[in-house]
């Protein structure tokens, strides 16, 4: 049993890694949103799906004009490129339109009203891309297209144990994964600490009255607070098909809840924290899903690893309620 365990850990580690990011991705568009207004965006995971769509739905064009068979490395590179972009509109311009129709009226109400307002919109969003689907494709599952090299594996080292090797390698795809995520979290962070704009984020997260007294304009703060999460959201949609090629209309719900959960874990507010959670929830659920069945030989699967994951989260929240960067930083997005 050790020398398994030994064997598929770096690996293990690794998947855990991946997972992490794309958490952590989608978590940003959470932690921003809710550091300015202290809202939580349910609708976020079914933005974060719009974007996917749009991605994959670009590159599925492109696939079938043939622009995608043979096509070179670099343009293979411009491509996904170019659709991650077009999710960040998509997506950003979705969460902005959201903001103004569904939230804004509901500013300075209780919070409770806004919050079922977020459930209604996340269910109108998934039967909408249900209705679009069903009108333009007649298919409910998109599959992100098979091109260029992401899905080769590097191999980054391997290591002799007894009459096997502990081997570690790596898929391109996940690199692009981990690459973007670190290039989103630096951004976020350079526009809300070094900027004007960040300064306006968050003295609009400090007092919104005060704010507006010294000629800040709090709704186009918050619009272009919703646009950054929205965008974000919406590159984590086409990371994530890259990443796990299938998207369907309700493929934002299970992965919106778990990054919501790394937020709070985390440190809601916190976009450090907002990473560091979803890595660290990536990390229990790759460990619980690999090593479940091998310590209880075989009574439990790979099927409750979120039993295990999300029971630990429990016993840390329990322990630091406010998460585990959410006493440390003075910064809010």
């Amino acid at each position: 049993m050790l020398q398994l365990t030994l064997l598929i850990l770096p690996q293990v580690i690794l998947d855990g890694v991946v997972l992490g990011f794309v958490y952590a991705t989608i978590a940003l568009g959470y932690t921003m949103v809710y550091g300015v207004l202290e809202f939580i965006n349910f609708a976020h995971g079914e933005i974060f799906m719009f974007g996917a769509f749009a991605g994959v739905e670009f590159l599925l064009f492109l696939k079938g004009r043939g622009a995608l068979q043979g096509a070179p490395v670099l343009t293979s590179y411009a491509f996904v490129i170019v659709a991650i972009v077009l999710g960040m509109v998509i997506a950003g311009l979705l969460a902005v339109s959201i903001e103004r129709v569904a939230y804004r009226p509901l500013r300075n109400a209780p919070r409770l009203v806004p919050l079922i307002s977020a459930i209604g919109v996340s269910f109108f969003l998934q039967d909408a891309m249900r209705f679009i689907q069903s009108i333009t494709s007649g298919q409910f599952y998109r599959s992100f297209p098979t091109f260029g090299n992401f899905d080769t594996r590097i191999k980054l080292f391997s290591v002799p144990l007894g009459e096997r090797a502990i081997i570690m390698d790596v898929q391109i795809k996940s690199v692009i994964v981990i690459v973007v995520a670190l290039l989103m979290l630096i951004g976020l962070n350079y526009l809300v600490n070094a900027t004007k704009v960040g300064k306006a984020i968050r003295a609009v997260a400090q007092d919104q009255r005060t704010a507006s007294l010294m000629g800040i304009n709090v709704n186009a703060i918050i619009a272009l607070t919703f646009l950054i999460g929205g965008a974000l959201g919406g590159a984590a949609g086409v990371l994530f098909a890259l990443k796990f090629t299938r998207i369907d209309p309700f493929v934002g719900f299970f992965p919106g809840l778990k990054a919501f959960t790394a937020a709070v874990l985390g440190g809601i507010g916190n976009i450090t924290g907002a990473m560091l959670g979803g890595i660290v929830l990536g990390m229990l659920e790759s460990v619980s899903a690999s090593y479940l069945s091998i310590f209880t030989k075989g009574a439990f699967g790979a099927e409750y690893k979120d039993i295990v994951a999300f029971g630990i989260l429990i016993i840390i929240l329990i322990f630091r309620p406010s998460g585990l960067l959410g006493e440390q930083v003075a910064q809010k997005a």
